[in-house]
């Protein structure tokens, strides 16, 4: 994993906080100085705070937990998009996305609101399916596809999530304060982005930096999705190693053969010696007689 640098982060415009006027007072202990009524955070914060959430990632990857990813406003969903490409096109699993909307409920009631990921399935099946489109008629059809697109919009990133997930990471945790308290209330570890009139207190690893510029938005999070891209393909790396060092090689092949020949070889010289002295002893035989 890099080591990021603060010049990165100066140069993403990470520093920039909102007005003073907007502070939440729990995150003075991340604000460098004011300027022109403007909060400037310290970056050496926001450094420690990237490195360890992306260490605690690192460690989920590791365990094979689930990620959820969260971010609905527009700057936030067009970065996370991109990752989720990249992820795709990696075929790198365990990582859930919300871009559209939060649902509440998604995570302290989970078991009904996973109900709704199964008729989004099932619906989509009624709607896709060509041997299922034959028994419903146009207007129903339509009707079904209204309801696929609004169930998709709320929960088509998750639909697939087979559990609750193991840590979420929220871009802008003082807009998506709903999720933030119910990741609290249900025990999930939270990595967020904590601007400085959020809460950080609330966030298991929180990052304190500016939540509206893009440059800042695509620079963490491309850094906390490279910690579990980097440790999956790793795991991959190893498992595909371990299987080529399980195959035998050539010599390996040739020696095994040659062990499972010899004892065979051995028997049919026997029978070979056996035959030979039968011959033998049937021809003696036949010269006394004569």
């Amino acid at each position: 994993m890099r080591t990021i640098s603060l010049e990165e982060l100066l140069e993403a415009g990470c520093h920039f906080g909102h007005q003073v006027s907007r502070q939440n007072s729990k995150a003075r202990d991340y604000i460098f100085e004011a300027r022109d009524g403007i909060h400037i955070i310290d970056l050496e914060k926001t450094k420690e705070g990237l490195e360890e959430a992306a260490k605690f990632v690192k460690e989920t990857a590791k365990k094979n937990g689930i990620f959820l990813v969260l971010g609905t406003k527009r700057q936030a969903s067009e970065v996370i998009e991109e990752q989720k490409k990249r992820l795709e096109k990696d075929s790198i699993e365990g990582v859930y996305f919300v871009t559209k909307r939060w649902i509440g409920g998604t995570l302290t009631n989970f078991s009904e609101v996973a109900k709704n990921y199964k008729k989004l399935k099932d619906i989509t099946t009624k709607v896709k399916d060509p041997n299922a489109r034959t028994k419903y008629t146009k207007k129903e059809l339509s009707d079904l596809d209204k309801t696929r697109q609004k169930l998709e919009g709320f929960y088509g990133g998750v639909a697939d999530m087979p559990s609750l997930p193991n840590a979420i990471f929220i871009v802008d945790t003082h807009q998506e304060h709903v999720a933030a308290n119910e990741a609290l209330k249900a025990g999930i570890a939270t990595i967020g982005i904590t601007d400085t009139n959020a809460d950080p207190t609330i966030i298991t690893y929180p990052i304190p930096a500016n939540d509206d510029a893009v440059g800042s938005l695509k620079l963490i999070t491309e850094y906390i999705f490279d910690a579990w891209v980097e440790w999956k393909k790793t795991v991959e790396t190893k498992t595909q190693n371990t299987d080529e060092d399980k195959k035998p090689n050539e010599k390996d092949k040739q020696k095994a053969e040659e062990k499972t020949a010899k004892p065979e070889l051995k028997e049919k010289a026997k029978k070979t010696e056996k035959t030979e002295k039968a011959a033998k002893t049937i021809k003696a035989n036949k010269d006394v007689k004569k």
